[in-house]
C-alpha cells in the first residue's frame, strides 16, 4: 500500500460558499463543511472518495490555470450544459477552437469543459477528468503514480493517464503545458499521508518533489511536482 493517497481537489476562491455549492449542485457533491472562509464537499466513488475544497484568498492568482475539471457529458451533454447555465455556469472562450466539448466557466470565471461521449469517460461518476499541465508528461505519470498509487489508464491517446486502482473516479492527465509554469496555480491536490508512512516528505522528496513550504503548527506541508505544480502532503489522521 502506498503510504499517501490523493484526498482533495483545492480551489482558491474569493466566495468559497458560492462556488462550493455551486459545484455540489453541479456533481451531486455532499456538502462537509459549509463555514466563513471555507467549503468542502464529497464526491463519492464507492470504495474511495475525492473532497473538493474551496479556500478563501483575497485575490486569487490570473496566471494561466494549469489544472481544470472535465465533467462527463455523454450522450447527454447538451442536456448537462444546460444544467451548468441553468446553476450560474457561462460559455467561455479560450482558444479551444472546433472542438467536440463545451468549455464553459463557473460563477468564480474559472473556466471547464463538458466532455462528449468517449468510452474511457463512462464509468467513474460526474467528473470525468483532472487534466493537469506537465513539462515532461510520462515522467510526471510516473511520479503521480508512485505518489498516490493510481495506476495507468486508457485515456486520450497520447495523453499519460493514471486513474484509482478501482477503476472508479476521474482520470489524472498529465498534458503537455503550452507553456513553462508561472505564478500560483489557483486549483491543485492535496495528498493524505497513511499513518503508516514514517516520513511521507522524504519520499515525495526522493520521487522528484520540491518543498516549497512547511507551514509551523499546520497540519500540511506543500510541495511542487517536477513540473512545478503545487500540491500538499496533510499529515496523517490520528
Amino acid at each position: 500500500m502506498h503510504g499517501v493517497y490523493l484526498e482533495n481537489v483545492v480551489r482558491d476562491a474569493r466566495d468559497p460558499g458560492a462556488l462550493g455549492r455551486f459545484w455540489a449542485a453541479t456533481l451531486g457533491l455532499t456538502a462537509l463543511t459549509d463555514e466563513p472562509g471555507v467549503h468542502e464537499a464529497r464526491l463519492d466513488l464507492g470504495d474511495h472518495y475525492l473532497d473538493l475544497c474551496f479556500q478563501q484568498v483575497a485575490d486569487p492568482s490570473s496566471s494561466p490555470a494549469r489544472l481544470h475539471l472535465d465533467l462527463r457529458g455523454g450522450g447527454e451533454q447538451q442536456e448537462v450544459v444546460d444544467r451548468l447555465l441553468a446553476l450560474g455556469a457561462v460559455p467561455v472562450d479560450i482558444g479551444q477552437g472546433d472542438v467536440p466539448w463545451t468549455v464553459l466557466a463557473d460563477p468564480g470565471g474559472e473556466p471547464f469543459c463538458v466532455m462528449e461521449d468517449r468510452p474511457v469517460y463512462r464509468q467513474g461518476g460526474p467528473l470525468a477528468g483532472l487534466p493537469l499541465h506537465s513539462a515532461d508528461p510520462e515522467r510526471d505519470a510516473g511520479f503521480w503514480a508512485a505518489v498516490t498509487g493510481w495506476e495507468r489508464a486508457e485515456g486520450t491517446p497520447g495523453i499519460p493517464s493514471l486513474r484509482h486502482p478501482s477503476g472508479d473516479g476521474p482520470l489524472l492527465e498529465l498534458c503537455p503545458e503550452p507553456a513553462a509554469k508561472s505564478g500560483k496555480n489557483r486549483i491543485h491536490v492535496d495528498v493524505r499521508a497513511e499513518a503508516s508512512d514514517a516520513d511521507p516528505a522524504a519520499r515525495v522528496l526522493a520521487l522528484g518533489a520540491t518543498l516549497l513550504a512547511d507551514p509551523a503548527g499546520l497540519p500540511w506541508t506543500v510541495f511542487a511536482d517536477p513540473s512545478g505544480n503545487e500540491f500538499c502532503v496533510l499529515d496523517a489522521r490520528p
